[in-house]
């Protein structure tokens, strides 16, 4: 009699201690999947943090970029274009020795700020190569010389020896490559003359062909 009251009160006392220890294990599964999703969020917002600074070292890149563009691109605006005479009429020469380059004072145009318009010197503001191109004008029955220089060296000329029966025009051209500082500018020969008026029919110019 006493086995058959002690079992069925063991079975109770089995079934109270298995449901105490359900509700007592219910939380702990609770707080590990909630551990793990914050890992996982954690894991997540490491990954966002990493490609947020790959987005900002290239975007960082791309501004060096751009700004490295801009300056590439404001170097490469450089052209000049001037004529003898702003306003009168009248003749450059002759000189018995011609020391100073021409002074080329109606300027049309100088982007880059490379043309000196007190001096008649044109210095490049950056290394590249560019292409200069000159004019000269003289009357029937005189001489007309002019040289392009480079740092004083001479590179390429004009001349109209005493045109007989018309005016005497002439034009060279050319291409040479310029160090930064690199001055160009045109003299006259000893004992010639140029002439120029509104129409400027004498005149200076070049532009970079692209920088180097």
């Amino acid at each position: 009699m006493l086995k058959t009251v002690i079992v069925p009160q063991l079975a109770l006392l089995l079934c109270a201690w298995s449901t105490q220890a359900q509700d007592f294990m219910s939380p702990s599964v609770n707080i590990v999947t909630e551990l793990a999703k914050v890992k996982n969020m954690e894991e997540r917002l490491k990954t966002s943090e990493a490609m947020l600074q790959n987005q900002n070292n290239l975007v960082t890149q791309l501004n060096s970029r751009v700004e490295g563009l801009e300056t590439e691109n404001k170097a490469r605006k450089v052209a000049f274009s001037a004529s003898l005479l702003e306003y009168a009429s009248g003749h450059n020469g002759p000189f018995n020795s011609v020391t100073s380059p021409m002074i080329y004072k109606n300027v049309f145009t100088n982007f880059g700020n490379g043309y000196d318009s007190s001096t008649g010197i044109f210095t490049a503001p950056v290394k590249g190569v560019y292409y200069f191109r000159f004019y000269a004008h003289c009357h029937v029955g005189n001489k007309m010389a002019v040289s392009l220089y480079k740092n004083g060296v001479m590179q390429c000329s004009v001349f109209s020896w005493k045109p007989t029966n018309t005016n005497g025009n002439a034009s060279n051209g050319i291409v040479l490559t310029l160090e930064k500082g690199d001055q160009i500018f045109t003299k006259l020969w000893d004992k010639t003359w140029v002439y120029d008026d509104p129409a400027s029919y004498t005149s200076f110019g070049g532009f970079l062909l692209f920088p180097l």
